[in-house]
C-alpha cells in the first residue's frame, strides 16, 4: 500500500471517488483537483491514471509519499 497525491487540471466532484479507487477529491481554488489517498499497488495507480486520461483531464502531478510523509496537509512535499 502506497499513499499518493495526484493533481489534475479541471474540477471533479465526489461522484467520481469510486471510479478513482476511493481517493479523496478536493477542488482547489486555482481550478485544479487534488486526489489523495492510499492505493493497493501499481496496478491500482495505473487504473486511476487511465480513468483520469479517459476523463480528458490534464495530469499535473503524481507524487508517492514516503511513510513519514503521510500527514494530511494542503501542501505537496517537494
Amino acid at each position: 500500500m502506497e499513499r499518493y497525491t495526484i493533481i489534475v487540471r479541471g474540477q471533479l466532484d465526489q461522484r467520481w471517488a469510486q471510479r478513482l479507487q476511493g481517493l479523496t477529491i478536493t477542488s482547489l481554488p486555482d481550478g485544479t483537483t487534488r486526489l489523495r489517498g492510499t492505493l493497493s499497488d501499481q496496478a491500482a495507480l495505473h487504473g486511476v491514471l487511465a480513468s483520469i486520461r479517459d476523463l480528458g483531464l490534464p495530469l499535473l502531478l503524481v507524487q508517492r509519499h514516503a511513510p513519514a510523509d503521510v500527514a494530511d496537509t494542503d501542501e505537496v512535499a517537494p
